[in-house]
């Protein structure tokens, strides 16, 4: 982060990854009528029981909490989906596209809106999967990474996450080397010069 120094080049926590995820717009389906909620980031409603609307993931929580709305489950966590995705992960050395905060997400579903996931097992059971054939494929870039090599698609926040203090750390340390090497090669280009002698032959002077 700015102001900080490479040594700080350190990993977000899962807190703070998860703190960003809830800014990610998920569907409700209000069970009462309300009137529009003001905040600072934009207004959200008025609610009409039934109707559904968009709003924050932290707000859907919130309301889940107080029992005032259901959240439906995001398309792309459905079995169907899911199950796609897992196939074409295993099948390919692509990240396969998903939502930058999957992992968050979902897990915050799984904690706070299980009742409104159908089949949650399952769901949760393919997003494990799926999680950790693209963390084997992280660390297998990882084992090939090279300074020329950083154009990984399709990764998600955590996975980001997990990388960012080593690509880091490693593209440094490329630079490192490159700059040695080039101050190597003028060193070696200087001592091939042809040397110009200094030492001249005295003169021996006449007394007067």
């Amino acid at each position: 982060m700015a102001g900080q120094s490479d040594s700080t080049m350190s990993l977000f926590s899962s807190e703070e990854i998860e703190f960003m995820a809830e800014d990610e717009m998920v569907e409700i389906v209000p069970n009462l009528r309300m009137d529009s909620l003001n905040f600072i980031c934009g207004d959200y409603g008025p609610f009409h029981p039934q109707l559904a609307a968009q709003v924050p993931l932290w707000l859907a929580l919130a309301l889940k909490k107080r029992g005032k709305c259901t959240i439906r489950l995001p398309q792309w966590m459905s079995i169907e989906n899911l199950t796609q995705v897992l196939e074409a992960e295993r099948d390919s050395h692509a990240f396969q596209h998903l939502p930058f905060h999957y992992v968050e997400i979902s897990r915050l579903l799984f904690d706070l809106a299980r009742e409104d996931i159908p089949d949650m097992y399952m769901v949760r059971s393919l997003i494990e999967d799926i999680r950790d054939v693209r963390f084997h494929k992280v660390e297998t870039n990882l084992e090939k990474f090279t300074a020329s090599t950083v154009t990984w698609k399709n990764m998600s926040a955590m996975e980001v996450n997990v990388i960012r203090a080593f690509a880091g750390r490693a593209l440094q340390a490329f630079y490192k080397h490159d700059n040695e090497q080039q101050t190597t090669d003028t060193d070696r280009t200087l001592d091939k010069q042809p040397q110009i002698p200094t030492d001249r032959p005295k003169r021996n002077l006449k007394p007067r």
